[in-house]
């Protein structure tokens, strides 16, 4: 697949230059990481979070864990961990476990950690696992844009 139609239409619709990193197939992000010969603090990982009125993407670096006190705190809502089969149907056009961190693509509401904020150029999944997209830091905030930003995430 390399990158999951929906990802590719969102980033072609506002204007983002990308490259495609293919690495050795990996199923996480410690791995794909490694495989890509990233920093695992550079690549911008979804989230799926749920609660009675939807969902919320949280991206994060992906050395990290949701801080979901915070995001509740912030979104003012009873978020937790989305269930496998929802993020399936969510994110169709990927594979398993190979969640994008464009939400705007989807229609999801997203919130977004501050530590991402400063990265001269940030990456994530494409929809498959031997794939991650590269773009430049601007054009991260510009897919971000509308999202809330703070500290959702802490450190292993």
């Amino acid at each position: 697949m390399a990158i999951a139609d929906t990802v590719r239409n969102f980033l072609e619709s506002l204007n983002v230059d990308y490259e495609l990193i293919t690495h050795p197939r990996s199923f996480s992000s410690r791995e794909t990481a490694a495989a890509a010969g990233v920093r695992e603090d550079h690549i911008a990982k979804g989230v799926l979070l749920e609660d009675a009125s939807g969902y919320v993407l949280a991206v994060i670096p992906s050395d990290s864990w949701v801080r979901l006190n915070a995001i509740q705190s912030e979104t003012n809502r009873e978020l937790g961990l989305a269930p496998e089969q929802d993020v399936a149907r969510q994110f169709a056009d990927c594979d398993p476990g190979a969640v994008p961190c464009t939400g705007g693509a989807y229609g999801v509401e997203m919130v977004v950690d501050e530590a991402l904020g400063s990265l001269a150029c940030v990456y994530f999944e494409s929809g498959d696992h031997e794939h991650l997209v590269r773009i430049s830091g601007d054009d991260f905030h510009k897919l971000m844009s509308g999202a809330r930003h703070g500290h959702f995430s802490h450190g292993e």
